[in-house]
């Protein structure tokens, strides 16, 4: 059997942290974020590469998304450093096939927004305990996840969220607050899947949750893809013969 080729794209979140003295990053993530992500895939079935921001080109180019089967992006405050180019160039790659899984705060990140064509913008709030719902139990995501389980920290993200209808709500969060956010969607762009999460938040350690990582595995089986064209030229139809 094949490997899933992943790619995951991270911030720095402990370079982050000291730029803001924040102490609970560093405690919530020792090793970053894409350790903790990288850690929900077993290496018999998936092959997880890295990439950041401080070596974009190198490791998000048109040779590297061609060997790649999913990108799991996590972004929060360096959306506008990304090269308008490299979004662009992820964009052209889901359309003709890849699948694409935005996590968190990449409501915001330039591959979602333009993938989505809506601004991404919510309300938001740090420190709540929150309840995810399984809305949609026939979905492959929601495959062995219990109806609902809990964070007991996470940021409170809440409606209105502006982007698209989407094609599933697997999941909706409900927040202590009294909020609700649509926190698991699914979009089809072109050939490629897209599916964004909402739990992720780097001052709580939600990606070493099991039910967090077994939700990433489903979206990655889910929208690794079944097609995957070359490019995304208009082909040309010969006339049809006269029956």
């Amino acid at each position: 059997m094949n490997k899933t080729r992943i790619l995951v794209y991270t911030e720095d979140v402990l370079l982050y942290a000291k730029k803001i003295d924040n102490a609970n990053i560093p405690v919530a993530y020792p090793n970053g974020l894409h350790e903790a992500i990288a850690g929900a895939f077993p290496n018999d079935n998936y092959i997880v590469k890295e990439a950041n921001l401080s070596n974009i080109r190198e490791t998000i180019n048109e040779n590297t998304l061609k060997d790649t089967d999913v990108l799991i992006w996590w972004g929060h405050s360096q959306h506008d450093e990304v090269p308008d180019d490299v979004a662009a160039l992820i964009v052209s790659e889901v359309q003709k096939g890849m699948g694409f899984i935005a996590l968190h705060s990449a409501h915001f990140a330039k591959p979602f927004t333009r993938l989505l064509g809506t601004s991404g913008t919510l309300s938001w709030r740090h420190a709540d305990r929150e309840r995810l719902w399984v809305t949609a139990p026939y979905h492959p995501i929601a495959k062995d996840v219990p109806t609902y389980f809990e964070l007991p920290e996470e940021e409170m993200y809440g409606e209105p969220f502006d982007v698209p209808s989407p094609e599933d709500t697997v999941f909706i969060g409900w927040f202590a607050g009294g909020e609700v956010f649509r926190s698991g969607l699914t979009y089809r762009r072109g050939y490629g899947r897209i599916f964004y999460f909402q739990p992720g938040h780097e001052e709580y350690p939600i990606f070493y949750n099991e039910t967090i990582r077994l939700v990433l595995r489903n979206a990655v089986d889910w929208a690794c893809p079944d097609i995957r064209r070359d490019s995304l030229d208009c082909p040309h139809s010969e006339e049809t013969p006269e029956s």
